[in-house]
């Protein structure tokens, strides 16, 4: 049992580091920011609570919603709770190539957008801000390759 308490302790505190350095009032008995997490998450009050009284760890849902509004990826929330272990969640691709890598098709900026924690209340101005960006660097490869393609083949006419 003193490893699952051990495990609550560091994770309750990683969660309330996260809290503070995100603006969340947890340290006032006004400061209302153990209320006003719960509903940015969209998860009860009294799970926030209870995790940060190191009675229980949050059920899935809940971790769900505090990865989102503290801005960070479900992945490393789960890895730290203990739920699952870096080999049982590995990154897209192996590891230290990058997490494109062995995929060719790359991921979509919204896979992007939850990859890096982007809250969700910043995810559709991120997904559009690198759609753009990828609209105008595509179109400017596409110029390249169209402009090496043409002077392949004049090269080959001469």
């Amino acid at each position: 049992m003193g490893s699952k308490t051990s495990e609550l302790e560091r994770f309750a505190s990683w969660v309330e580091d996260l809290m503070r350095e995100r603006g969340y009032d947890i340290d006032s008995p006004r400061g209302g920011g153990k209320s006003r997490l719960a509903e940015d998450a969209g998860v009860h009050r009294a799970a926030v609570t209870r995790l940060l009284q190191r009675q229980s760890m949050p059920d899935l849902d809940t971790m769900r919603g505090l990865a989102r509004v503290l801005g960070v990826g479900l992945r490393e929330v789960l890895i730290r709770s203990g739920r699952a272990t870096e080999a049982e969640l590995p990154l897209p691709g192996g590891g230290p190539g990058g997490v494109t890598a062995g995929r060719s098709e790359g991921v979509t900026p919204e896979e992007a957008a939850v990859l890096l924690g982007i809250p969700g209340s910043h995810r559709r101005q991120f997904v559009e801000m690198t759609e753009m960006i990828l609209a105008v660097s595509g179109g400017a490869q596409a110029g390249r390759a169209a402009a090496e393609t043409g002077r392949r083949g004049a090269a080959a006419r001469r």
